[in-house]
């Protein structure tokens, strides 16, 4: 009769549990890095929530799920004075460790412990963005917007009609 028990527990706790709830995770540490460093991110969620700001480098928490069978996608808007902004989409995917259910967590597993923690997605481990330099550049030229009235007489000769 123990025997009977015993394996009824352990057949109920492989049915009950999702392999990738027990495998993996459903909150992933990203590190966000930029070229050049120290250079100003947002993230922002699929539904456009700002869920983090700060410097590069930086590690950061996010979630991999945004709900029961749907993953997260989050955009990180990089800024850094000198150079152009530069947007940045991080979308979770399948965890391979969901398909393991087929084997080890059963109908269970895979229809409800798996996608209701988040745990069958996951997120990259880094995002390494370059930002590029913008071309504007401040000279030393002046602009200066006169009428004819007050150009002199070499001024004049130097003007060219434009049709």
């Amino acid at each position: 009769m123990k025997a009977v028990l015993a394996m009824f527990v352990v057949f109920v706790a492989v049915v009950s549990t999702g392999c990738s709830s027990i495998v993996s995770k459903s909150e992933y540490t990203v590190a966000v890095n930029s070229s050049p460093d120290g250079s100003n991110f947002v993230i922002t969620d699929k539904n456009g929530q700002k869920v983090h700001s700060g410097v590069t480098p930086a590690s950061v928490t996010l979630k991999s799920s945004s709900g029961y069978f749907s993953g997260q996608t989050y955009t990180i808007t990089f800024q850094k004075e000198g150079y152009a902004e530069k947007v940045f989409t991080v979308q979770s995917s399948l965890d391979g460790w969901y398909i393991g259910n087929v084997v080890f967590g059963g109908l269970i597993g895979m229809l409800i412990v798996d996608p209701a923690t988040g745990a069958m997605y996951n997120l990259p481990k880094r995002v390494d963005v370059s930002l590029d330099e913008t071309t504007a550049q401040t000279g030393n030229e002046t602009l200066t917007i006169a009428t004819i009235d007050s150009l002199s007489s070499e001024q004049l000769a130097k003007l060219e009609k434009i049709n």
